[in-house]
């Protein structure tokens, strides 16, 4: 299979629906491309009703170009990620995947426009993150839910104020930057260095104010970013977490027992923002964000340097600083429902704590004069606990 036959291929997935987010080329499976969070097949001339384990292969070794690191990865590793071009048309995020003996690709599209705070009606502790001079930020959420474009959105902001010298690390580069205030030197890995850890200690020779790096993927990255953060560098990253305890617990789970003092005491001074997002259902289609934001405090400091406990919550500590920028899930979550932007299903199917989302729903609809319950004609039983005469 010819780089011009996939490309063909590629295009006319891309063609086939609005709004396409993802190609997924599956052995057994018709080509298929997700859009708005569901997949469909795509029709294409010659038809593949079900795609061979010799196809897909092909498709992968051809993406792959013979690049010899991506090949000992896929072989070794059993998954490889590069980026892919379609001229004119595209860039793609790829990774490539063994599964019970048959490759796997699925194809991340990568916007080019770069994301704007405003045009994404962002919260207001976006901000508040590109004004900080160090320290470090942490943006967090499942594979997929927007975490790098929130990121790059941040990236545009010091971009449009500040001159700056600003370093990223990622894999792939998603969101080509152009040079505005600041200036951008955007590495990948494969091409640019050989992993994060690597790539991130190289980087406190190039002398930036800002390093993004792609993912906090082991112990020797979060050690690297912890000493560029104490240093008086803004350091950006992503963790794979669901909410702001679980992403302490999370660093603190790369290190030892013995160690896990001092990582306290050094997340408890360089952690300026965690910002964790999931993507939800919209109503009429598509989906929009709900953020959780905790920023650093006294409160927060101490409840990372000797954990949660009665009072003491992550979640506790975001609800009561909601006047500084901070949120809950549940607070955005009951914020879109009363924009319209959700259903109230969707709502209590993403909520952190059933209750507050219900109890919040319940007042929106008492504002609007909406019925809280589907239970009718109640009245008192008058006669209860009165004996018979």
């Amino acid at each position: 299979m010819r780089k011009q036959e996939i490309d063909y291929i590629l295009t006319r997935m891309l063609d086939a629906f609005g709004n396409v987010s993802d190609l997924n080329i599956t052995v057994g499976r018709p080509f298929q491309v997700e859009t708005s969070g569901q997949l469909s097949a795509v029709r294409i001339d010659p038809p593949f009703p079900e795609i061979t384990p010799f196809q897909s292969e092909i498709f992968a070794l051809t993406i792959i170009n013979q690049d010899r690191r991506l090949t000992e990865a896929l072989m070794l590793e059993g998954s490889c990620d590069l980026s892919y071009e379609l001229p004119g048309k595209a860039r793609f995020r790829v990774n490539i995947f063994s599964q019970q003996s048959n490759y796997s690709i699925v194809l991340r599209k990568l916007e080019t426009k770069i994301p704007n705070l405003e045009e994404m009606d962002l919260p207001e502790a976006f901000y508040k993150i590109a004004q900080e001079k160090n320290g470090m930020v942490l943006v967090t959420g499942a594979t997929g839910s927007g975490k790098t474009t929130s990121l790059a959105a941040v990236l545009n902001e010091i971009n449009e104020e500040k001159s700056v010298h600003i370093v990223t690390l990622e894999d792939p580069v998603e969101f080509q930057h152009p040079h505005k205030q600041a200036t951008f030197n955007q590495r990948e890995m494969g091409n640019d260095f050989d992993t994060f850890a690597s790539g991130l200690r190289a980087s406190l020779r190039q002398a930036p104010k800002v390093i993004l790096v792609g993912e906090m993927r082991d112990r020797e990255t979060v050690e690297i970013g912890l000493s560029a953060a104490e240093t008086g560098h803004l350091l950006l990253t992503t963790l794979h977490t669901v909410d702001a305890g679980q992403t302490i617990n999370r660093i603190l789970g790369m290190f030892s027992i013995e160690e896990e003092n001092q990582i306290r005491i050094r997340l408890a001074e360089t952690v300026r923002w965690i910002v964790c997002q999931r993507l939800l259902p919209k109503v009429g289609g598509g989906r929009v964000a709900a953020f959780e934001i905790l920023g650093s405090n006294l409160r927060v400091k101490d409840s990372i340097l000797h954990g949660e406990s009665e009072g003491k919550t992550f979640y506790e500590i975001i609800e009561a600083g909601e006047a500084f920028g901070m949120t809950t899930f549940d607070k955005y979550i009951v914020g879109l429902y009363e924009k319209g932007l959700i259903t109230e299903e969707t709502a209590m199917a993403y909520a952190s704590q059933k209750g507050v989302v219900g109890r919040g729903i319940d007042a929106v609809k008492s504002t609007r004069g909406e019925a809280t319950t589907d239970i009718e004609e109640l009245e008192v039983d008058k006669q209860y606990g009165k004996g018979k005469k």
